[in-house]
């Protein structure tokens, strides 16, 4: 092999690393993520669902969460650029929360949307997924898929957000550390003037160090390259 083959060949290999290094990341925030993931059963948790994507680029304009079992009540959390929505059981009880942005939310750009969640003291230690659809000025894309028994959640192409729920809360209370909002608030519907976005998100800690692995990669790569030139030219 010559010295400018060698090369070409060690650079393409470089910057395969760099693509691995930034892909994965981007792959990973491809999902509608809930935070935090846990909660004590008979308590109130302020869940934040998070997006930084659209449907195949298309600019997102709502998101539908659909209340599971488990769940007693939620209250919507009212915040700028959103437009709330609810669709209430027979006993006043919301089944199925819609935050609408003012504005579509651009593709690459991170938003989030918040609600109350009251865990029920039945679902203690199990596993509760918050089905959600992505609806975009083209399209929808519906984040409802759950991880059966050998699979994890890369194994699924749409994966629903899933809270781990724990046993009963200490408090004694029922109600955990929000328990006011889980009564309601008197507000059906909230608006703003701006989207709540960032463009960055925080992906997951496999990702990292899969992208740390590939930066490490490219830069090993281009030692190589210089080392040799160096050796070829002496």
């Amino acid at each position: 092999m010559t010295t400018t083959r060698f090369r070409r060949t060690l650079l393409l290999g470089a910057a395969a690393g760099v693509a691995i290094a930034l892909g994965v990341p981007l792959a990973a925030s491809a999902h509608v993520h809930v935070d935090p993931g846990t909660a004590s059963a008979g308590s109130t948790e302020t869940l934040t669902f998070a997006f930084s994507h659209g449907c195949d680029g298309s600019p997102t304009s709502a998101l539908v969460i659909d209340v599971p079992e488990g769940v007693g009540n939620v209250t919507p959390v009212v915040q700028g650029g959103w437009t709330i929505t609810r669709e209430l059981s027979a006993d006043g009880v919301p089944t199925q929360v819609t935050f609408t942005s003012d504005v579509p939310v651009e593709d690459g750009l991170k938003a989030t949307v918040s609600l109350d969640a009251l865990f029920d003291e039945s679902a203690a230690d199990t596993s509760i997924a918050f089905p959600v659809t992505q609806v975009c000025v083209d399209g929808e894309t519906a984040w409802t898929e759950v991880a059966e028994d050998g699979q994890t959640e890369d194994d699924l192409e749409s994966p629903a957000p899933v809270v781990e729920v724990g046993p009963v809360s200490a408090d004694g209370d029922g109600h955990g550390d929000h328990g006011d909002a889980a009564e309601g608030d008197g507000h059906d519907e909230g608006s703003g003037d701006s989207s709540e976005a960032a463009a960055s998100d925080s992906g997951d800690p496999v990702a990292r160090w899969l992208a740390a692995g590939g930066l490490v990669a490219g830069i090993a790569a281009l030692v190589v390259v210089l080392v040799r030139g160096r050796s070829r030219k002496s």
